[in-house]
């Protein structure tokens, strides 16, 4: 059985905005041999970075809040959500760009980022693969209330939350951010079980 292949038949901008939309004419070719044209859209808008910072004494986490349009755009009641502290690498690499947002987010300043993983988060039209860390801190260095740039829109509050409470707040729906929930099912599991 052969393996399935793909080649673009046509190609298409529509937008260069905020990032790079494209719609794609594809053929695929299954391992069958069946062929399928099909037009596909993708949104690029580069790849990102995200981190979450533990203490392992008091097994806390430090998460971020903020205002969140597409949440707003669906209509949700609370459009600030709660996260891990992300941001894209603009041609940085991951660890320097996550040591840049850790500080502009969440005002930390990492020692010792430690890369986890990358993961595709919604590869069915979104081109950003996210390289995930972690990191430590203590509760010294947890005292900032609000971060973000401001020339960026930003205002984050900045949540030092024990890591019992972060999972609760999975189950009860108060965090609803993919990247932060496996972040801190692997903090549960790895860095702090």
């Amino acid at each position: 059985m052969s393996r399935a292949s793909f080649e673009i038949v046509e190609q298409h901008t529509l937008s260069e905005n905020w990032a790079l939309l494209k719609t794609t004419k594809l053929r695929l070719t299954f391992s069958d041999g069946t062929v399928s044209e099909q037009w596909r859209e993708t949104y690029d808008r580069g790849d990102g970075a995200v981190i979450l910072p533990c203490d392992p004494v008091r097994r806390h986490v430090l998460l971020g809040r903020q205002f969140r349009w597409p949440a707003a755009y669906n209509g949700e009641a609370d459009p600030w959500l709660i996260e891990a502290a992300a941001g894209l690498l603009d041609d940085a690499e991951p660890e320097a760009r996550i040591r840049d947002e850790a500080q502009e987010e969440i005002g930390l300043t990492l020692t010792d980022p430690t890369f986890l993983f990358d993961l595709y988060m919604s590869p069915g039209s979104v081109t950003e693969r996210l390289h995930f860390f972690t990191a430590t801190y203590g509760a010294q260095e947890a005292q900032a209330k609000f971060g973000g740039l401001r020339e960026e829109g930003e205002e984050i509050e900045i949540m030092d939350v024990a890591l019992d409470e972060a999972l609760a707040m999975i189950r009860d729906g108060r965090i609803r951010d993919a990247k932060t929930v496996i972040l801190l099912q692997h903090a549960a599991l790895h860095v702090m079980p």
